[in-house]
């Protein structure tokens, strides 16, 4: 056995070189919804139904989703999600996102089965499931909020004939929806998307625009000393020179104009043979009232015949 000559130098080189691509990697990943929920949670939803997404986006909004009331077995029907914002009231367009939690059996329909006007309406919308293992989760974004306010997840539903673990059953759809980015990282810290506060209580002495943007606020405390704060750029100032503030008092606008909001709803998963049966007892009860009224009309004439007589 030939033994070749090892150089540790570079062995620790090429170790480090793999494990600074695989943080490079990683990092660019988990920037962009869904990851953030898809790395950390098996399942989007607490066990108090509350949906992960809101740990991120704090500020609360409406969703809406429609769906049928009831679907055949194997069968293609539209979720349409709802996420609805103003589009005056921001200086540039929103992202969002959505995450649908369907009951087990129920999937995303496969392409073959989606008709041309869903996908249209769904062009450049991508939706996939949460997981290998939970193909009944579906999640879509971020994506653009200008022209995709309403999302269509094209759903096919499960046979209990081929799959026992179905029944026909009414079983609870959930929903979740974001507009615009979050105010907090997975890891606990704000995001730039936050209003800006005092660190101190004192007096406004100076404003100035920095180069690079933003601005820098010297606050004069009660003691009389000096504190400098800076401020980000893109963000409103909420105050003026020589203001007087206090401590955790807003020194900017509140930046963030987007929100998460969750729903549900419930649909039936409805065999034929329970169609066929309750329009076959229908025409039968309608049948026989027919019949009743007949039978009336005969007695009351009879009666009529006897009084007469």
């Amino acid at each position: 056995m030939i033994k070749l000559p090892l150089n540790r130098k570079k062995i620790s080189q090429f170790v480090a070189y793999i494990s600074l691509l695989g943080m490079i990697f990683v990092s660019e990943t988990a920037y962009a919804f869904p990851i953030y929920a898809q790395q950390a949670y098996a399942n989007p939803r607490e066990a108090n139904g509350r949906i992960a997404c809101a740990n991120c986006h704090l500020a609360q909004k409406p969703v809406e989703i429609e769906t049928p009331q009831a679907v055949l077995p194997n069968s293609v029907f539209e979720a349409t999600v709802k996420i609805p914002y103003d589009l005056q009231s921001q200086k540039g367009g929103l992202n969002v996102g959505a995450v649908v939690i369907l009951p087990e059996g129920f999937k995303l329909a496969p392409a073959d089965k989606i008709s041309d006007e869903v996908k249209q309406k769904n062009k450049g919308v991508y939706i996939s499931p949460y997981s290998a293992k939970a193909e009944n989760i579906l999640v879509v974004g971020p994506i653009s909020g200008d022209q995709h306010q309403e999302i269509i997840f094209p759903v096919i539903s499960p046979d209990p004939e081929t799959d026992k673990t179905v029944n026909y059953l009414k079983y609870p759809i959930y929903v979740g929806a974001n507009r615009g980015r979050g105010q907090i990282n997975p890891t606990g810290e704000k995001t730039n998307n936050n209003t800006i506060l005092a660190t101190s209580s004192g007096q406004i002495t100076n404003i100035t625009n920095l180069e690079k943007g933003g601005y820098e606020i010297e606050i004069k405390t009660s003691s009389g000393s000096e504190v400098s704060q800076q401020i980000p750029n893109g963000l409103e100032l909420a105050v003026l020179k020589g203001k007087s503030i206090v401590a955790d008092q807003p020194l900017t606008k509140d930046p963030n104009v987007g929100g998460f909001g969750q729903t549900e709803t419930e649909i039936v998963l409805q065999s034929s043979a329970r169609i066929y049966g309750y329009v076959a007892m229908t025409f039968f009860i309608i049948l026989t009232q027919i019949f009743l009224v007949i039978k009336k009309k005969q007695f009351e004439k009879v009666q009529a015949a006897e009084m007469n007589f």
